[in-house]
């Protein structure tokens, strides 16, 4: 199938002279997980990751993926003609390195230019320059021969109370205007679905797992226009845009919109998240403003309500946890229990909660082997029974009225061995020792990322992931600009300082291929702490209340300190959730909760 249809595209740019062709994972917005529309790599590839970057040329074909993708993109590119090219490894070249020596003296670069950001676009623009070659951007081959593509998404918009957002559309408005006069912007430009719908506080559904609105938007002082599709707008929702006084356009009208503002004009955009088509829309003569758009920060520091609520989600969140352990634990190897039901019977305890929404992402249940495949997902062909022993991986989330969760605990089946027991040690060091974390104001995610890795370097080992990413509120479950990553990276904002009220996720793990995985996650809540003649300091409030199994932790292997914050984090976690749960429930909280 794979190879059928990359002859097919190769057949499309044999007609337009096109030697090299690059499909991004990208929808219109540079969303980091897209709709099924988008899904153009993963339909020329076969790989299903949500992260990766196919390149095709006349006579190879390439994909470009993470250290999260390594194992699972291996199996799935397997006799498929695409060769899998590991980001990041010593020897590996870069995407557009690669491009550049594929492409000929005088060749054709292509790509569809609504899904490659600016940015990226004007580097490879330069590139194909470099080559005395030109681009072709205005068509998307991929859309030429995907037969049976679907249609773009319109699920309804829905709006947020302000009892959940904690700040009205009107506030925001307000401030964005500000930053833009400060920066002397005539038109702000934005396409990012979180930014826009953090700033009007609406919701939708056109991406799996995120509630985001396929728009675009542009802002001045007096208007605001709302390039969104008719279907998707409800009365209610359009009242409230008219009260608000945002006025909408059709989806598909945003470029011509730009091509015609007034020469002169000073753009405020980021090129990192607006694609290459809007950017070569603009008037010549448009003084581009490239900066973050200032929604970024503005919903990374959740407000005093989003804290509140927060703390809500994750608490119903964790009783659906903690049942869902439980009964695990109770039933493995009295029923059959396979990775996929058990992640059925975990969606169907968090639909139960009060004020549940959606699953924030797609959960990642992995038994043993399948474990350490860090985003594995598993399939029909795929799924296998778990057994009362050895060690299962859930990585797993939801969205609430009150807010987004994101959490992984490994569970102990029955009994492990020596080297689970070792590594599932190591990594909960790793976990504690970031989640108390003690800093001053001006520390970035890369000055404390360290501190989770440090237990695992010293016994040589790593992972091949960052230890942590930011997460919105009732939003996409990876959020910027916060995180927490030792490697520099152009594509990602770790460099940001840390500020009260983002909230970040701490997960540190191990993988041993063929034989399990272990990472253990929960969400921090950056605060102030004292403030002295040294500066403000900072810590992490722990907003997941949900036990770290002690059948897998070797007490021994931990110093006074690690046990000592262990033992808090349980009694916390105790005293926060068990008033939610029934006598049998609390008993058994009591016991997997024990200082130790």
């Amino acid at each position: 199938m794979i190879p059928e249809r990359l002859a097919r595209l190769r057949r499309e740019m044999e007609k337009r002279n096109i030697s090299v062709y690059i499909v991004p994972t990208a929808d219109f917005h540079e969303s980091e997980y897209v709709g099924e529309h988008f899904k153009a790599r993963r339909f020329i590839t076969g790989f299903t990751g949500s992260a990766g970057t196919a390149v095709i040329t006349l006579t190879e074909a390439g994909l470009w993926t993470d250290g999260r993708y390594y194992l699972q993109a291996a199996q799935q590119l397997e006799g498929t003609g695409v060769t899998l090219f590991r980001m990041g490894e010593e020897g590996v070249p870069t995407m557009p390195e690669y491009v550049r020596s594929a492409l000929p003296e005088g060749g054709t670069l292509g790509f569809d230019g609504r899904v490659i950001n600016a940015a990226l676009g004007r580097q490879l623009e330069a590139l194909a320059k470099e080559k005395g070659g030109r681009l072709h951007v205005s068509e998307d081959l991929i859309g030429l021969i995907w037969d049976d593509r679907p249609p773009l998404s319109r699920e309804k918009v829905f709006l947020i109370p302000d009892e959940y957002s904690g700040k009205n559309a009107a506030e925001k408005l307000a401030d964005v205007r500000a930053v833009m006069r400060s920066e002397g912007a005539d038109i702000h430009l934005l396409t990012s679905l979180y930014d826009i719908a953090w700033l009007l506080n609406v919701r939708g559904g056109d991406i799996a797992y995120v509630p985001v609105v396929l728009s675009c938007l542009a802002l001045t002082q007096t208007e605001c226009l709302w390039f969104v599709q008719d279907a998707a707008l409800t009365d209610e929702v359009r009242g409230y845009l008219s009260a608000l006084g945002v006025e909408t356009r059709p989806y598909d009208s945003f470029y011509d919109y730009a091509a015609s503002l007034p020469r002169g004009k000073k753009v405020l955009l980021n090129s990192k998240v607006c694609n290459m088509r809007l950017l070569s829309s603009l008037p010549e003569g448009t003084e581009v403003l490239d900066r973050e758009n200032p929604t970024v920060i503005m919903k990374a520091k959740k407000n005093s309500v989003e804290m509140a609520n927060t703390r809500e989600a994750h608490a119903k969140d964790a009783v659906a946890m903690i049942r869902f352990i439980r009964w695990l634990k109770d039933n493995v190897g009295k029923e059959t229990i396979t990775e996929i039901s058990a992640a059925e019977h975990l969606a169907g305890l968090r639909a139960a909660q009060e004020g549940f929404l959606d699953l924030s992402f797609g959960s990642i249940c992995g038994y043993n082997e399948h474990g350490a495949i860090i985003h594995y997902s598993a399939t029909p062909e795929s799924d296998i029974p778990l057994k009362p022993e050895g060690l299962f991986l859930v990585d797993s989330g939801g969205h609430y009225w009150e807010g987004t969760t994101d959490i992984t605990r490994t569970i102990a089946l029955g009994p492990v061995t020596e080297e689970m027991r070792d590594i599932f040690t190591l990594v909960l060091r790793s976990h504690l020792r970031l989640a108390n974390a003690k800093f001053l104001y001006g520390c970035t995610g890369m000055n404390l990322d360290v501190l989770a890795r440090e237990p695992l370097w010293a016994e040589g080992l790593d992972y091949n992931h960052g230890t942590g990413h930011g997460i919105g509120h009732i939003l996409n479950v990876h959020e910027g600009p916060n995180g927490f990553r030792w490697r520099v990276s152009p594509d990602r904002s770790e460099g940001s300082v840390l500020e009260e009220g983002m909230i970040t996720s701490d997960e540190p793990g191990l993988y041993l291929e063929g034989k399990f995985g272990v990472r253990t996650e929960s969400e921090l809540l950056c605060r102030k702490g004292e403030k002295n003649g040294y500066g403000q300091f900072m810590y992490f409030e722990n907003l997941t209340y949900v036990p770290i199994d002690l059948d897998a932790v070797d007490i021994t292997k931990m110093d006074e300190s690690e046990r000592r914050w262990l033992n808090e984090y349980h009694a916390m976690v105790y005293d926060t959730i068990a008033p939610r749960l029934d006598e049998d429930e609390r008993a058994w909280l009591k016991d997997a909760t024990r200082a130790v």
